[in-house]
């Protein structure tokens, strides 16, 4: 039976497509694969002979990881801001570095044992199988790496959905990590993902059976999706992190340890320092010794307005459409061509000559002012001045916005402190130090980059990845 011209046609280029997508396959285990069926059936496979393995075996892979972390984390966070076009090389090496060094592994694990006349009951973390973890573009190999380590500890494999924006040094981080894993004589591709993420690819991965936890570091909008597939998640969302500044505070060290979080990888940490709330008593000095740093700009009204139309973009309401533009409610945007840009870039594109060494802009503003309100995650940091600490606290509960994220204070007042810490009831309190020592960075304690604040779980570490499981025995075991 002879086909037509049309058939011949449409099964060639069947043919072909084969052929292209066995070309875009991967020719070794780096993890990364075509599709997402692909990648999480390799994880599948990977994550039974991991638990075959010893806990002192998967400490060793760990360790192995952790190494690699440090000796790539310079070409990785060069790759990361040639990319994303956002944030500083330096300090996300720092990340990076810390990373490697804080972030827990199988030594959190912990077992409960409760023995007595009936027997033994055993409680033992153990893991959930193949975790799908969705990764954000503000912190892309930093949080691949934390995740991994984490995820790994407690036994589990991982699939990632990076964000589209930073695939490249995601796919590199990936690449690496499972090369430190299979050195140190793990499975192969306990760490996979696809080439080409989408959303597509994303909801896949969600949807799959074969993955039993999801973990999504990002916005709300993320946060809320994966809360909505009816499986367990945990999701680090958004914050806005408002920093307060009584009147019997450290004002020099205030000064400097405010502009370093807030400047910190150009503010784009969720934890970092978004406003400042300051008492009358101090403001003018605290002003003057942040200027005295050497590293920041005070932005004068003018300047602030221009500034507005370069970092925000306006969506009218669509309630209000015809009105005069003087009655329309309008809700600012962040414009996120400026996310995470230096500040002398920043200061270029609104015609002001840069400081040599400027490292962030501030600026005098009134609390409803959508730099306050708004998380632009940008070296710019908007400074609002108060009557007296009760009502910085009471403004920076109203800042925060319910994100039950991360605040931070400076003062030398116990009851101030707990006062604050109490009202704006926030998964980090930072006390006198910048944002960053809340993930051990400078404070002590482990690292993450993924904060669980919507879910609950709080600072995530390789405990957050596992399942309780209960092993009763009966009349055995009991020795007194």
């Amino acid at each position: 039976m002879e086909l037509e011209k049309s058939e011949i046609a449409l099964i060639i280029e069947k043919v072909l497509k084969e052929i292209n997508e066995r070309e875009l396959k991967p020719k070794n285990s780096d993890g990364i694969f075509y599709n997402m069926n692909e990648a999480i059936e390799a994880a599948y496979r990977a994550q039974e002979k991991l638990v075959e393995i010893s806990i002192e075996q998967r400490e060793k892979l760990i360790a192995s990881m952790r190494s690699a972390i440090l000796e790539n984390a310079m070409s990785i966070a060069k790759l990361c801001v040639e990319e994303t076009g956002m944030g500083r090389v330096d300090h996300k090496y720092l990340k990076l570095k810390l990373v490697a060094e804080k972030t827990p592994g199988t030594e959190v694990l912990k077992t409960t044992a409760y023995t007595g006349d009936k027997g033994l009951t055993l409680i033992e973390m153990a893991p959930y199988g193949v975790i799908g973890a969705i990764t954000p573009v503000t912190n892309p190999p930093d949080t691949i790496a934390c995740n991994s380590i984490g995820m790994i500890a407690a036994g589990n494999a991982v699939v990632f959905s990076p964000h589209p924006s930073a695939v490249e040094c995601s796919l590199a981080m990936i690449r690496i990590l499972n090369k430190a894993i299979i050195e140190a004589g793990g499975p192969e591709n306990l760490i996979t993902t696809v080439s080409k993420p989408t959303i597509e690819s994303t909801d896949e991965m969600m949807n799959h059976q074969k993955v039993k936890l999801i973990v999504a570091t990002g916005g709300p909008a993320i946060v809320k999706k994966v809360l909505s597939s009816g499986k367990k998640a945990i999701g680090a969302g958004a914050g806005n992190p408002p920093v307060v500044v009584d009147e019997t505070a450290d004002i020099k060290k205030a000064a400097r340890d405010i502009i370093a979080g807030c400047s910190f990888d150009n503010n784009m940490p969720c934890i970092a320092e978004k406003e400042a709330i300051v008492v009358e008593k101090v403001y003018d000095e605290l002003i003057r010794q942040m200027k005295a740093n050497g590293n920041v700009y005070e932005l004068n009204d003018k300047e602030v307005e221009k500034l507005m139309k370069v970092v925000l973009t306006e969506e009218e309401n669509k309630a209000t459409k015809g009105c005069d533009i003087e009655e329309r409610n309008k809700k600012y945007m962040v414009n996120k061509k400026w996310v995470g840009k230096d500040a002398a870039v920043i200061l270029k594109e609104i015609g002001v000559v840069p400081p040599k060494g400027v490292e962030c802009l501030i600026c005098t503003v009134d609390n409803e002012h959508p730099f306050v309100q708004e998380e632009l995650m940008m070296p710019i940091l908007p400074i609002v001045k108060v009557k007296n600490v009760d009502e910085a606290i009471k403004i920076a509960v109203k800042d925060e916005h319910g994100n039950r994220h991360t605040a931070i204070m400076h003062s030398k007042n116990v009851d101030n402190l707990t006062k604050m810490a109490r009202a704006i009831n926030t998964t980090i309190f930072v006390k006198n130090a910048p944002s960053y020592a809340g993930i051990g960075f400078g404070g002590e304690g482990f690292t993450t980059f993924t904060i669980a604040g919507p879910t609950g779980e709080g600072l995530t570490n390789a405990a957050t990845f596992t399942r309780q499981r209960r092993c009763v025995m009966v009349d055995g075991f009991r020795i007194i």
